[in-house]
């Protein structure tokens, strides 16, 4: 028998899809994507280009007409099946303390 699978994040995830701009710290150039879900300790987005793996990464993204501007690092990203396009899961190294505050909260609704 299989064992069972066992959820290894440390915070839950929701489902908020929130227009998402990133940058690869240290280059210019930036991305827009829209989020798939969020939690209290990251976030996870599909975007066409690949992001390395703990590279830190500034993200900019609102929440109830609030702007939060973390910054991450990629935890892992993989290849979406007949795509070419990467699902990336970015973990917060760095967070204003009253936006992670406000962030928390904001989960706590959608939680409820």
């Amino acid at each position: 028998m299989a064992p069972a699978y066992q959820e290894k994040r440390a915070f839950p995830r929701f489902k908020i899809n929130t227009p998402l701009r990133f940058q690869l710290r240290g280059t210019a150039e930036t991305s827009t994507t829209i989020s798939d879900d969020l939690s209290a300790g990251g976030l996870g987005f599909i975007s066409g280009r690949f992001l390395p793996l703990n590279a830190a990464v500034m993200l900019e993204f609102s929440l109830l007409s609030r702007t939060l501007r973390p910054i991450g690092r990629v935890a892992w990203s993989s290849p979406q099946h007949h795509s070419n396009r990467f699902r990336t899961g970015i973990q917060f190294i760095e967070f204003d303390p009253s936006q992670k505050r406000f962030l928390e909260e904001c989960l706590k609704m959608e939680a409820a």
